[in-house]
């Protein structure tokens, strides 16, 4: 496996403009929250060598600043201003920009907590350089698969746009949830794997087949970001019975009418 070494990267400039991006090239546009000038460096000399165009900002008051005119968010946690998870927080207030949480802290807690806030992924320093590049192609694709019109990752392919299981109503197009008539908010990661298993309402979806449908691909270093949200997503559901575990197998997104 190759490691980034960021003392072996020379140093590139901050970007004071987005360049322009040319139609034949599908570039991301990153925005890079990063105060270790050395770390920041090495991130844009790799993401540009990659054909991605980074903007580098020392500070989380800048994240909102510039969010808006970015494809993702790759965030350290450890920023001068404010705390990265704070940062998260109030970026999730305003945007469901993707977001991959890089830091050096691999604590449990950390991660937990960068997930429930709605972070997209979560990847502890130092990063090996392919996986870095892969999650970020991962979560612009899932983004933009969610965001097509022709084929909305949501409705998964599937005819059906509302699905009802006793008082529970999930409407896969609008990415809304009812529970006994009242709304409930979901991060758009939790809403992912509902709409999968919401969209094939009493089958057995296998662990592999969600991991794959929601985060693009079933590489276990994901698993546990499953785990994470799965239990905060049947907390904030109340309904036991809704959301099956099928040992060794998957979950099934069950009728609670039989119940």
């Amino acid at each position: 496996m190759v490691y980034i070494r960021y003392e072996e990267w020379p140093k590139r400039p901050e970007w004071p403009e987005w360049p322009e991006r040319p139609k034949e090239v599908d570039r991301v546009q990153v925005l890079l929250a990063e105060d270790d000038d050395g770390v920041a460096a090495a991130l844009v000399e790799v993401l540009y060598d990659h054909g991605h165009i980074t903007r580098r900002v020392r500070y989380g008051r800048d994240v909102l600043t510039y969010h808006r005119s970015s494809d993702l968010l790759l965030l350290d946690l450890g920023l001068p201003d404010t705390d990265g998870l704070d940062v998260l927080r109030a970026l999730r207030a305003v945007s469901d920009l993707p977001v991959v949480v890089l830091t050096a802290r691999g604590d449990e807690r950390s991660v937990v907590r960068g997930l429930r806030l709605g972070a997209d992924d979560y990847l502890v320093k130092p990063v090996r350089l392919a996986e870095l590049l892969a999650r970020i192609d991962a979560v612009t694709r899932r983004n933009a698969t969610r965001n097509a019109p022709a084929a909305s990752a949501a409705a998964l392919a599937s005819a059906v746009r509302t699905v009802r299981a006793g008082d529970v109503e999930v409407e896969l197009d609008a990415r809304r949830v009812r529970v006994a008539g009242a709304e409930v908010e979901l991060t758009t990661k939790e809403f992912d794997i509902l709409a999968v298993l919401a969209g094939r309402a009493g089958t057995a979806v296998s662990r592999e087949q969600l991991l794959d449908e929601v985060w693009g691909d079933a590489h276990h270093a994901v698993s546990r970001s499953l785990d994470v949200h799965l239990t905060q997503l049947r907390a904030k559901l109340r309904r036991p019975g809704l959301l099956t575990t099928i040992r060794g197998f998957g979950y099934r997104f069950g009728n609670l009418d039989e119940d």
